[in-house]
């Protein structure tokens, strides 16, 4: 197979900083506009995530950096049982990579394509759980502003974890958020209708819940409203449709866990990453070492251009490491322990001797 290849994991450092070289990439999952996701596997506690990994260079020039580094900031904040938590977030000179909870119950859009009508008890516990994660949001003053079916994520035991911050906004206290962002047909009137001196608050997310249960429920949505269709068309859907609310819900018998033990996502990404893949994630380290003999090579104006917004990058990238964390933060509590418990009589003597 190779001079590499070897069946010991490679030993590393607790201390150390988090890289690509900590896991093994078993499988391509997805793929959006900039970014992939794969399934991951870190080498010394065996324990899988999903990775997220973003092109530097389509980042600048898309002028997706800005959101790319919020979402980083709100994520490393924030922990609860409900979200797709961040664990880590690394670079290279090619991508950055943010490391997720690993999520293989498919996300609700994947379901209501595959023709899944929810049991209303179901959509209830849905509702419950989406609930909590956004009190907790909003205890942080933080606005998701694209709560949909497609980025709220099944575990295998049927709990529903909202993911996708990248476009959500932190709330200064005592504002609201005049700028427009979001999937239209899950967005709040008001969001159509801000204005400098007219905006929007946290209701807008419990807007997009309520539109996203009655889809679970009926398999579509209440208003006609598309991506594509005119902010004009939009206010007058709102303004004259009636929503329909049936007499009785299907009683239709779909259980949510039923293709439980496989993936629920297309099997072309994995197709897409292996074989149509331009820059595939297994020849990185090759690739790399290639691109690093090229650096001293003359370049463009606006090569040299998109060099300057790539090191800017590289040097403003938030790295966070939450198994660090934790362990700081548990040190810390033992020593408070310590400090508690210790023997009064044993601190009466260290008193007498000084």
């Amino acid at each position: 197979m190779g001079a590499n290849t070897s069946s010991k994991p490679p030993v590393f450092d607790e201390n150390e900083e988090v890289t690509f070289d900590h896991f093994e990439i078993l499988r391509a999952i997805g793929k959006g506009s900039f970014g992939k996701v794969c399934i991951v596997q870190k080498n010394d506690t065996k324990k899988m995530y999903a990775m997220k990994y973003m092109n530097k260079q389509k980042c600048v020039e898309r002028n997706e950096v800005r959101n790319v580094f919020k979402e980083l900031q709100i994520m490393q904040g924030l922990e609860h049982p409900f979200l797709v938590n961040l664990w880590y977030s690394f670079q290279d000179e090619e991508d950055m990579f943010m490391v997720v909870d690993l999520l293989l119950g498919g996300d609700l859009r994947y379901h209501l394509q595959q023709n899944v009508r929810f049991q209303e008890g179901t959509v209830k516990l849905f509702i419950c759980e989406l609930a909590l994660a956004l009190d907790y949001l909003q205890g942080r003053h933080i606005i998701h502003r694209d709560m949909k079916p497609d980025n709220i994520l099944l575990d295998d035991h049927g709990h529903v974890h909202i993911t996708d911050f990248n476009i959500a906004t932190i709330l200064t206290k005592g504002m609201q958020v005049t700028t427009i962002a979001g999937t239209k047909p899950y967005m709040a009137p008001e969001m159509f209708n801000s204005t400098k001196s007219t905006g929007y608050s946290f209701a807008v997310d419990w807007w997009s819940l309520g539109i996203t249960a009655y889809e679970l429920l009926r398999g579509r949505r209440p208003y006609h409203i598309r991506s594509n269709t005119s902010t004009n068309e939009i206010a007058h859907v709102f303004r004259t449709a009636t929503v329909m609310y049936p007499a009785a819900w299907s009683k239709e018998m779909m259980s949510l866990l039923k293709k439980k033990g496989r993936l629920n996502c297309d099997p072309t990404f994995e197709l897409e990453e292996m074989i149509l893949e331009s820059k595939p994630l297994h020849k990185k380290k090759k690739r790399l070492a290639k691109k690093e003999k090229d650096t001293n090579k003359s370049c463009s104006s606006q090569g040299c251009r998109l060099q300057k917004h790539l090191e800017s990058l590289q040097r403003d990238f938030i790295v966070f490491n939450r198994e660090k964390m934790r362990r700081h933060h548990n040190e810390i509590q033992e020593n408070i322990t310590l400090t508690q418990t210790k023997d009064p009589e044993e601190e009466d003597n260290q008193n007498n001797n000084l």
